[in-house]
């Protein structure tokens, strides 16, 4: 009903009221609890095993251990996070008296389809890396298998949560989002991507100095500080830039 304004006698529409996003709630399981917590470490731990042989031969690591990282992202979206589409009606609660409503698993259709997306999102991520520097005639399989390796750290997560819903989106790519540990870690993992090149031209002669090593060690060291602040330190907050 339009309100009269006591001043012109005019009649006024009412604002409508603007509805914030809110940060990604985990399941509400023990399970997810627990894994959340031992996932960052699962994550390192395969990193630290596999470095010796990133050094070594970066193309045969880099896509030998993109199989298992899948698992144990999929293995993390199942167990801890709301598939898109499903996490308003995990928060809603039932009327007095009534029965609660049974929420269908989305998750295999959802794993299929943040994967595929993942999938999709390397070409881009590979032109991005070459606009911040990396070899363009040479080296091709090493950056691609990198940008595996970022969209399954941090495109993954993002896609299993949000689905196409293009607001999210928006929010997620101008910074906006309020910050949780699916968004703080996908932060955390572009950024440590950038800080992991600073090593590469320092004239220190180094074997772990080649391309694109210290890049991938950033990506697995930030997604990890970026989820773990993301969810314990930050959770609601929004990046400023004032």
């Amino acid at each position: 009903m339009p309100l009269i304004d006591p001043i012109t006698m005019s009649s006024t529409a009412p604002s409508p009221i603007i509805k914030s996003s809110h940060p990604i709630e985990l399941l509400p399981t023990d399970l997810a609890r627990l894994f959340t917590h031992t996932h960052p470490a699962i994550l390192l731990a395969a990193f630290t095993l596999s470095f010796p042989a990133l050094v070594v031969n970066p193309v045969s690591t880099l896509l030998n251990s993109l199989p298992p990282l899948a698992i144990i992202q999929a293995s993390y979206a199942v167990i801890c996070l709301p598939a898109t589409g499903t996490a308003a009606k995990l928060d809603k609660k039932p009327k007095p008296g009534a029965k609660k409503e049974i929420v269908p698993s989305r998750a295999p259709v959802t794993i299929f389809y943040a994967l595929l997306l993942s999938l999709l999102s390397i070409p881009l991520l590979t032109t991005t890396q070459i606009l911040f520097g990396a070899p363009l005639t040479t080296h091709l399989p090493h950056t691609l298998l990198s940008s595996a390796h970022i969209a399954l750290l941090a495109i993954f997560p993002l896609v299993y949560v949000h689905g196409s819903d293009g607001k999210k989106w928006r929010e997620v790519l101008s910074l906006y989002s309020p910050v949780d540990e699916v968004f703080g870690a996908a932060v955390g993992a572009m950024l440590g991507a950038w800080l992991g090149a600073v090593p590469i031209p320092l004239d220190w002669d180094r074997e772990w100095q080649k391309w694109p090593v210290t890049i991938v060690a950033g990506v697995y060291a930030g997604y990890v500080a970026g989820k773990i602040v993301g969810g314990l330190v930050l959770r609601g907050k929004r990046i400023e830039f004032d």
